[in-house]
């Protein structure tokens, strides 16, 4: 168990880890860009940290801030919550290097099913039952041949969308 968990997200996500988290005895930081200063989560925890200006990229996406975080207030793990850094495998990957523990999977699990078509061959490999599908088409006289054998409707998804990103419904290939 950990003695100081931070909080590597905002808004109702991070309010719910904190309450998860303050009914467990272990204490929070929650870091905060200059916008959300004066959010929920910020006056929730125990303690917070200014990660960067407004800006997503700037701040809740900045991983060298919030890993500064994590060193500055002695935090022993980081909580990603979901969305922004949940599924960078870098990112987890740098948590681990500075021995702080990433809650969630590991960084190699997490590069593993960011790639959809690798997570599908994974799962598959595995002996998890997948709809019908098929591997990364390289032209579209392999898609024809694909969508015939798997029949239509076909739900196409780029290999790198995340949160429902990148899904089409195609009822036939002209």
């Amino acid at each position: 168990m950990f003695s100081k968990i931070l909080i590597a997200n905002r808004g109702e996500v991070a309010v719910r880890i904190i309450r998860a988290c303050k009914e467990m005895g272990i204490a929070t930081v929650a870091v905060f860009s200059e916008a959300d200063r004066d959010a929920l989560h910020v006056s929730l925890a125990d303690e917070s940290i200014c990660i960067g200006p407004a800006s997503v990229k700037d701040s809740y996406l900045n991983v060298a801030a919030i890993i500064s975080a994590a060193v500055v207030t002695g935090a022993g793990a980081i909580h990603p919550g979901y969305g922004l850094l949940s599924e960078n495998a870098k990112f987890a990957s740098l948590c681990e290097q500075c021995n702080i523990a990433f809650i969630g999977p590991p960084s190699d699990v997490i590069a593993k099913m960011g790639d959809k078509d690798m997570a599908r061959r994974t799962m598959a490999d595995a002996g998890v039952p997948v709809i019908p599908g098929s591997r990364k088409l390289d032209n579209m006289d392999e898609a024809k041949a694909e969508a015939a054998r798997i029949g239509y409707p076909l739900l196409i998804k780029a290999r790198s969308g995340g949160g429902g990103c990148g899904i089409r419904m195609v009822d036939s290939l002209c």
